[in-house]
């Protein structure tokens, strides 16, 4: 690991361990093994290390999205691979980012963070509600809104049904961070929820067969 991810991920673990506000530059250098003035080289304040540890766990997130072959920021691009997946791919899909969010450790260790934080500092409340309220909702809204367009699911109000959706898998997301033994059970849940969804909102299984054929008509 170089010196500048080695600058983020010591003082993401320092932020974690101490809160943002009890940290200083001068503590994360000395975690380094580097003198201040030689941190500065890298970041001009803890603010642009804030910054940057954000950047990279996007980064990671859109990476690991890219491994489970979805986009994970274009709902677009997502729509259309959502439309073309069984119930249990879907199912596989949102455990796997299920158990990425809970055991990646850069992940693991910003959310510890912030859930703190937000109490302390209205500008860590407010990375706190884009990180895990609004940005999510924003992105999973329009993503249902696409396949309800698209007839996969059907819905009188797009917006409660992304919070039908998104709303339990954040509770259990929390649960296990607070009680990691019950992992397996908050698993069971997701699949169970993932079902009652897709049953509440009528995925139609002959839509996506159309689909399927159409994008197999496209390729050849």
């Amino acid at each position: 690991m170089d010196t500048k991810h080695r600058i983020l991920d010591e003082a993401l673990t320092l932020f974690s361990e101490k809160g943002y506000a009890n940290v200083f530059v001068a503590d994360i250098a000395e975690r380094v093994g580097i003198k201040a003035p030689s941190l500065y080289k890298h970041y001009k304040s803890k603010q642009a290390i804030f910054d940057a540890i954000i950047e990279e766990m996007n980064r990671r997130f859109l990476e690991e999205a890219g491994a489970l072959q979805i986009n994970g920021a274009d709902a677009v691009v997502d729509a259309e691979i959502y439309k073309h997946i069984s119930e249990e791919q879907l199912i596989t899909l949102g455990n796997n980012l299920f158990l990425y969010f809970l055991h990646d450790d850069y992940t693991r260790r910003f959310r510890k963070m912030l859930t703190i934080e937000q109490f302390h500092a209205k500008k860590l409340a407010d990375v706190y509600m884009k990180q895990y309220v609004d940005d999510p909702l924003s992105y999973q809204g329009m993503l249902f809104g696409l396949m309800v367009s698209a007839g996969v699911l059907q819905a009188e109000n797009v917006e409660i049904m992304t919070l039908h959706f998104y709303a339990p898998i954040y509770m259990l997301l929390t649960i296990c961070d607070r009680e990691p033994e019950r992992e397996a059970e908050a698993l069971k849940t997701m699949e169970a929820h993932i079902r009652q969804f897709n049953r509440l909102y009528a995925r139609d299984e002959k839509v996506i067969q159309d689909n399927k054929k159409k994008s197999r008509r496209k390729v050849k």
